[in-house]
């Protein structure tokens, strides 16, 4: 199938400006359609979870669209972009301000990838982390196809999924974390691909790919 008879499907969750992410993929050749029901979403080719906000607010958003139960039973590619990604996690600690409250307590989320988001230890570095940062693997994978370790993406965020044996590559801001993860059909960015030039675009056009 040529990418542009793709039928991509980004996920509306309520929580995120899909603007520049439609407009990433129309510059490969694809149109994407912005949906969250549910016959559409079963029956796309590729599925993105995009996402700004808090891990409570976006979760929120998912049950009161009814979206978890479709998220977790895809079975085509689907990646996760930002906070899309830290919501295929098992849970999160940030709470509705944004801040940790320090009470230990964890948000559920869509528990597809295994580990848990964290605020991130940063030491005397700022936070949110933002800005450009680099990329390291040792993967093969057909998702970092073009993508040679060591390739710098946009970062926006103060929260991050640990490392673990999904993690496919990780970035180090203060301490390391998970910078792309898969497992099975599930693939998350912490990066903005739509702002990350041309390294970003090869990763969106590797994912049409897979």
């Amino acid at each position: 199938m040529g990418l542009s008879k793709q039928n991509l499907v980004i996920i509306d969750t309520g929580c995120a400006n899909l603007a520049s992410v439609r407009m990433a993929f129309e510059r490969l050749g694809v149109q994407p359609r912005v949906s969250r029901n549910a016959a559409d979403i079963e029956g796309a080719d590729k599925l993105i979870l995009p996402g700004v906000g808090t891990a409570v607010a976006a979760m929120r958003n998912l049950n009161e669209r009814n979206l978890v139960p479709l998220i977790r039973a895809a079975k085509q590619p689907l990646l996760g972009f930002c906070l899309g990604m830290q919501m295929l996690a098992q849970a999160s600690e940030e709470t509705m301000t944004g801040e940790d409250d320090n009470s230990g307590a964890l948000i559920d989320c869509l528990g597809i990838v295994p580990g848990k988001i964290r605020l991130m230890e940063v030491g005397d570095l700022r936070l949110p982390h933002m800005g450009w940062n680099q990329i390291e693997h040792d993967e093969t994978h057909p998702l970092l196809r073009g993508i040679p370790s060591g390739s710098y993406f946009y970062f926006v965020h103060s929260y991050a999924l640990e490392v673990t044996e999904a993690t496919l590559a990780s970035c180090d801001y203060g301490s390391p974390f998970t910078a792309i993860v898969a497992r099975d059909n599930f693939y998350g960015a912490q990066f903005h691909p739509e702002r990350s030039g041309p390294a970003g675009a090869r990763l969106l056009q590797n994912f049409l790919e897979l």
